[in-house]
C-alpha cells in the first residue's frame, strides 16, 4: 500500500471471505464476495449477528481471516505487514477513540508522526483537514477532546482518519452515538467531503435509512453473514432479491425511493413571478395556462418575498408580500420536501438556488411521476456528476 500515489482511492475485493469462531457452529461470516470499485461508499447492513462490523475488521486484520481472501487493489490484506497495512486504512469508529491526553492537532498528527512527516507538512496537513471538516484550525487545534462536543470529537476522528490520505476508510458506525440533528449534519457533511477526497469507504450501520442516504452501494447481511443482495439502493428499493430483503428495507420502501432524488435532478414546474408592487395582468395570463394556482412575489434579485394565490374570476389577488408557504433547497431530498410540503398545508413547495433565488415548484403530481417513472439517477451517478 505503501506504492501508492497519495490520495488514490482503492478497489476493494471480498473473495469468498468467511469467518469461523471456535465452538460456534455457525459462522460470523459465511463466504462472502463482492467488489467494492474505487471511490466508492459500499454500507454493511443488517440485522444483529450479520456480521458486519466481523467482515469490516478483516479487512484491516483487526479479525483474522478463516478462508478466502480480501484485496485491496489485487494485493492480499494477508501479504502485507499488520502495521503497515492499518496505516495505509483510516478507521473511524462510534466511541470516536481520541486519545484524552493529546490535543486535536495531536490526535489528528497521530499517523503523520508514525509515518515520520516533517513538523511542517503535519502541521499544515492539520490545518487543511481542520477547514475541511469545519472546525476552527486557530482555535481548535489546542483544545482537549474533553472541552469539546460529541459532534465536534466525530469531526476529529474523522480528520485523523484522513490525516494520512489513505486510499481506504472503514467506519464503524460513525454517526451512532449522535442526537438526530447533529447526525443528519455530520452525514451531509461527509457525503460533501465524499464528493471532494473520492476514497473508498467501507461503511457499518444497522439503520436501513442511512445505508440508503450514504450508500454508493448497499450490501444486506443475514444472520451468519450470508449476502442476501448487493446492489444500489434504488435497485435494493425497487427490486428486493429476497423476501429477507423485502422485509429488512420495510413496506414504506417507496417513500424511501425519494431520499435517493434531490430537487435539482428533477425537472421543476415553472414558477410564475411577479415582481413586487408590479402590476399582476401579465402575471394572471402565464397562470392560467400554468399548472400552479399561485404567484410567487419575487424582490429585485429574483429572492421570493411571498406568494399569492389565484382569485375567484381567474385573476389574482392583490400582490404583497406575505408568507412564502413551503419552501427548501435544491440540494433538498424529494422525501424530505414530501415532508415539508405536509407540514404546511399540503401546499406545492418553492425550490430556491443556492442564492436564494427561486429555481422552480414542486407539487405532489411532479413527486408521484418522479416515483411512478422510477428516473431518479443512482447516488453512484449523481456524485460522480457533482464531482466533474
Amino acid at each position: 500500500m505503501s506504492e501508492r500515489p497519495q490520495g488514490e482511492a482503492a478497489e476493494i475485493v471480498f473473495d469468498a471471505v468467511t469467518k469461523r469462531y471456535p465452538g460456534r457452529q455457525q459462522p460470523a461470516v459465511s463466504s462472502l464476495s463482492l467488489t467494492i470499485p474505487a471511490g466508492e461508499i459500499c454500507v454493511l447492513v443488517g440485522p444483529s449477528g450479520g456480521g458486519k462490523t466481523t467482515a469490516m475488521k478483516m479487512v484491516n486484520r483487526l479479525i483474522d481471516i478463516t478462508d478466502g481472501d480480501i484485496l485491496i487493489d489485487g494485493r492480499s490484506v494477508r501479504s502485507l505487514a499488520v502495521a503497515e497495512l492499518r496505516r495505509g486504512i483510516g478507521y473511524v469508529i462510534q466511541q470516536v477513540g481520541l486519545f484524552p491526553h493529546m490535543t486535536v492537532a495531536g490526535n489528528i498528527a497521530t499517523v503523520p508522526r508514525l509515518l515520520g512527516w516533517s513538523g511542517e507538512r503535519i502541521a499544515a496537513r492539520v490545518r487543511e483537514l481542520l477547514e475541511l471538516v469545519g472546525l476552527d484550525p486557530v482555535h481548535d487545534r489546542a483544545r482537549y477532546p474533553a472541552q469539546l462536543s460529541g459532534g465536534q470529537r466525530q469531526r476529529v476522528g474523522l480528520a485523523r482518519a484522513l490525516a494520512a490520505d489513505p486510499p481506504l476508510m472503514l467506519m464503524d458506525e460513525p454517526f451512532g452515538a449522535i442526537d438526530p440533528i447533529t447526525r443528519e449534519r455530520l452525514q451531509d457533511e461527509f457525503l460533501r467531503l465524499h464528493r471532494e477526497i473520492r476514497k473508498t469507504v467501507i461503511f457499518v450501520t444497522h439503520d436501513i435509512d442511512e445505508a440508503i442516504k450514504m450508500g454508493d452501494r448497499i450490501a444486506i447481511l443475514e444472520e451468519g453473514g450470508v449476502l442476501a443482495q448487493y446492489a444500489t439502493p434504488e435497485e435494493i428499493l425497487a427490486r428486493p432479491a429476497t423476501e429477507f430483503v423485502a422485509r429488512f428495507v420495510g413496506r414504506d420502501r417507496g417513500l424511501k425511493r425519494l431520499a435517493l432524488t434531490r430537487l435539482c435532478e428533477l425537472e421543476l414546474l415553472e414558477p410564475v413571478t411577479v415582481r413586487d408592487g408590479e402590476a399582476v395582468d401579465a402575471a394572471a395570463t402565464r397562470l392560467a395556462a400554468s399548472e400552479l394556482d399561485f404567484v410567487i412575489v419575487v424582490d429585485a434579485q429574483g429572492r421570493p418575498v411571498g406568494r399569492v394565490g389565484a382569485a375567484a374570476g381567474g385573476g389574482v389577488q392583490a400582490v404583497r408580500p406575505g408568507d412564502l408557504g413551503p419552501h427548501a433547497g435544491l440540494e433538498t431530498s424529494l422525501r424530505d420536501a414530501l415532508s415539508i410540503m405536509l407540514s404546511d398545508s399540503a401546499r406545492p413547495l418553492v425550490a430556491l438556488d443556492g442564492e436564494g433565488r427561486v429555481a422552480g415548484v414542486v407539487s405532489y403530481e411532479l413527486i408521484s411521476r418522479a416515483l411512478a417513472g422510477g428516473t431518479a439517477p443512482s447516488p453512484t451517478t449523481a456524485r460522480t456528476e457533482a464531482a466533474s
